[in-house]
């Protein structure tokens, strides 16, 4: 396993040699909005996607993350409040860096009570998916039976209320049925819960190759302008200012405030900051070339989606429509672990990862899986497959949309650990 290790860090500090010596082949170019991350408000799709008249909708499996919310802490907040006002009392503050104390404090003083909690913007985006549903599929919610759950945290509770409070605005006929709470950890929360993941993480193998990342990729030219002494930060002093200010802003769409990123980063430094935090969520929530373990966490929630499918096809399941609420942190395991085209990415070169595995087209907030069983008009069943409501082809060798259930149940249960079967 050391050895493995040691190959893995020279590659990485052999291409990071090589970017030296010229320009960088693996930096990118992603708009603002995209260096948002898994910050990214909803991108809902214009249309909805038709499928052909000869396919009966059967029944839905969703997999959701909650919508668009506050800073799901005061820390970054706080911190950045605080080196800023230290730096103005030492009289070293830039009108820049004045404009963007004034922002934390606001930030501080709209989030107060709300850390974490689902907004406005959250709420419009999950009825907005509600809706998208039931227009696509109306005859599962006519007279039909909804199943819900959620995470215990309040904003995925209130993604589920807001999602089914809106099915119900449109069919109040509709039976529904939800529920929340640690109940549902192993689902939605499996990683407070799989003690294999809490000791690999905690072992920290992931950290040693991100920190070469950051420390090779973030800039602390954003907090030098904030400031017009550039001997007052340390090294390590600005770029510890630049990743909050990075959080602090990225985070502000999602609260339905605007920011202009541009103002305080270039370019250059927004993608160099998001492909920090890009790498941090690819190593350490999906399967990588050092260990599968932070895919193979959503093994039982993905051992859920193909029960509940074999019902559905049985006719033993009454519900037409299973909902789930958790968070980017169940997403991304689950969406790794099916291989899913954007999801799933295998490299011992972590500087590639920005260009082929990308948070804000991943998970970026309200994201979600939704798995479409149909009946053909010869009684058979196949699947649909899409990615925040975009079809996407299951099999990874092939662009079919819509697979037979049985070879897709076939490749799903080969994505399952042995020891976990139906």
């Amino acid at each position: 396993m050391k050895s493995i290790r040691v190959i893995l860090l020279m590659a990485f500090v052999i291409a990071v040699a090589v970017n030296m010596n010229g320009a960088d082949p693996m930096a990118t170019a992603y708009s603002a909005e995209e260096c948002l991350g898994s910050a990214m408000p909803y991108p809902a799709p214009e249309v909805g996607t038709a499928y052909p008249d000869s396919l009966t909708p059967v029944f839905i499996n969703h997999v959701g993350r909650h919508g668009a919310r506050f800073l799901s802490s005061a820390k970054t907040s706080v911190e950045l409040s605080r080196a800023l006002q230290r730096a103005d009392s030492a009289g070293v503050l830039t009108p820049l860096g004045k404009s963007l104390l004034d922002m934390a404090g606001y930030v501080i003083e709209k989030s107060h009570n709300r850390w974490g909690a689902l907004d406005s913007l959250g709420m419009a985006e999950q009825r907005g998916i509600a809706s998208r549903m039931f227009r696509a599929y109306p005859q599962l919610f006519a007279d039909g039976k909804v199943e819900a759950i959620s995470s215990y945290a309040p904003r995925c509770v209130m993604s589920m209320y807001e999602f089914t409070h809106q099915l119900d605005r449109l069919n109040n006929t509709v039976e529904i049925r939800t529920s929340s709470g640690r109940q549902n950890s192993p689902l939605m929360r499996p990683f407070d819960v799989d003690e294999e993941y809490k000791e690999w993480y905690s072992g920290k193998a992931w950290e040693t190759p991100y920190a070469m990342f950051f420390e090779t990729t973030a800039p602390a030219s954003p907090a030098r302008r904030l400031v017009n002494d550039a001997n007052y930060f340390t090294h390590e002093q600005a770029l510890d200012l630049v990743w909050n200010e990075y959080k602090v802003l990225s985070g502000l769409p999602a609260m339905g405030m605007d920011v202009d990123l541009s103002v305080y980063f270039t370019k250059e430094e927004m993608n160099a900051l998001w492909s920090c935090q890009n790498l941090r969520h690819y190593l350490v929530r999906t399967a990588t070339t050092l260990s599968t373990e932070p895919a193979l966490i959503a093994s039982e929630l993905l051992l859920n989606l193909i029960t509940t499918f074999d019902e559905a096809v049985a006719g033993e399941n009454t519900v037409g429509v299973s909902l789930r609420f958790g968070h980017a942190e169940t997403l991304m395991p689950l969406l790794s672990l099916m291989r899913l085209k954007g999801c799933y990415y295998m490299t011992n070169y972590f500087d590639t990862v920005a260009l082929h595995w990308r948070d804000f087209e991943v998970v970026p907030m309200a994201a979600n899986l939704q798995m479409v069983l149909f009946r053909t008009v010869k009684g058979r069943y196949c699947v649909r497959v899409e990615l925040n409501e975009r079809p996407v082809s299951l099999l990874p060798d092939s662009d079919e949309l819509y697979v037979d259930w049985t070879i897709a149940r076939d490749y799903l249960v080969r994505c399952l650990p042995l020891h976990i079967q139906p």
